[in-house]
């Protein structure tokens, strides 16, 4: 995740810079149940609203995240499938808040009413993300479920009524781009604290659909509009948060576009995105699915580096005997074509493994989303860059 808003507050007010420092234990995001009451063009785990078989059971919940929270583990993002249609959600939730982890609550948001309301209350949620990807039939297609904008848009309003920190999570394609500027308008009219903008990335549905991602233009002026407005908040220092996700090139964009405005403050903010150091797949970042499997990331289902019922979590995570696992915590990660030769590899630390993979079969290749110039990355002898295509099926498992 690259936390602009943090970055902006780097070009105001600068801080000491230093070396990269891991947390003790990764971001966890659990997919606690696989069930959805929608059917959602890009999701990873291609739920759908039926009951999936084997799931981890409250017990079993628990008592992985005492393992978790032994090996450092401290954020945990609760996930789905959408995790409200799970009866013991908040028994779990309670659980964790009890242990002291803090914990995000990752929604679609049509279930949450007044009703609703108490018991999410009650959980403490640190924050609570929900997901709008457009203005009104928009969302709804993306959703594919009439009335799914209305119903989100409600919860975002109760959730702020109710005093719990609340964010939008906006995916970015071809379809959607248009609408940024009124999401963002959005935000600011309904005083949302939070906006969290996802790059498509090539897995579930999403890879299916992965034609739809938006062209590089595109993602370059998403940017820009991002940019602007977190300028804009952390200027007026009004408390508002600005986040992006599944592409870490968005960190050497940034470079481009505070040139333009602070060339005498390029040499600390490249240090301070070096500090960040981008993509923390394997990392700083882990998924477990709703059997128990972990993944480097939420994108990585067709992956498991093994499952918590046979073993540990806290001994998968550090098992670097997977061929995976190995090349994702080298420093520095080993990565082909352009991301091998950019100059700003340290920043980017070589984006999405993913999307490589589904193209090419190699998890190594090059981001094909990679949305800079040849001459920009300081790649002058480049190939033909990887281009997106259409989806055919699987390709070979790594």
């Amino acid at each position: 995740m690259f936390r602009v808003t943090r970055f902006m507050r780097e070009l105001i007010s600068p801080t000491p810079t230093g070396v990269r420092r891991d947390p003790p234990g990764p971001v966890v995001i659990w997919n606690l149940i696989r069930r959805c009451n929608l059917t959602c063009k890009h999701c990873y785990s291609i739920s759908a609203d039926t009951d999936f078989a084997g799931e981890l059971s409250t017990r079993e919940v628990c008592a992985v995240m005492e393992d978790l929270y032994r090996c450092g583990v401290r954020v945990l993002i609760l996930s789905g499938g959408e995790p409200l249609l799970r009866p013991d959600i908040f028994e779990i939730s309670a659980h964790a808040k009890a242990m002291g982890f803090y914990i995000g609550l990752s929604t679609n948001g049509t279930l949450i009413d007044a009703e609703m309301m108490a018991p999410i209350k009650a959980a403490g949620y640190d924050y609570v993300g929900i997901s709008l990807d457009g203005i009104g039939t928009t969302h709804d297609r993306f959703r594919r479920k009439p009335g799914a904008f209305a119903a989100s848009l409600a919860a975002v309003r109760l959730c702020r009524t109710s005093d719990i920190k609340v964010g939008l999570r906006f995916t970015l394609t071809q379809d959607n781009f248009s609408e940024l500027p009124q999401m963002l308008a959005l935000m600011r009219a309904e005083q949302v604290d939070k906006f969290y903008l996802s790059h498509l990335n090539y897995a579930g549905r999403g890879n299916r659909n992965r034609g739809d991602d938006a062209l590089r233009g595109m993602t370059r002026a998403a940017m820009d509009l991002i940019f602007d407005a977190a300028w804009d908040s952390a200027l007026a220092d009004d408390g508002r948060e600005y986040v992006t996700g599944n592409n870490d090139a968005d960190g050497a964009y940034l470079l481009f576009w505070a040139a333009r405005r602070f060339p005498n403050k390029m040499t600390h903010l490249r240090a301070k995105l070096a500090e960040w150091g981008g993509n923390a797949s394997g990392v700083n970042v882990a998924n477990i699915d709703n059997l128990g499997d972990v993944h480097p990331d939420t994108f990585w289902w067709h992956y498991s580096l093994g499952n918590v019922r046979e073993r540990p979590f806290s001994q998968i995570w550090h098992d670097t005997s997977d061929p995976i696992m190995a090349g994702l915590k080298a420093r520095p990660r080993v990565i082909g074509g352009r991301c091998g030769q950019c100059t700003h590899f340290a920043i980017c630390g070589g984006n999405t493994r993913v999307r490589a993979f589904q193209l090419t079969g190699d998890p190594w290749a090059e981001d094909p989303a990679c949305y800079l110039t040849d001459a920009e990355i300081g790649v002058t002898d480049a190939p033909p860059r990887l281009e997106v295509t259409p989806y055919r099926g699987r390709v070979a498992h790594a």
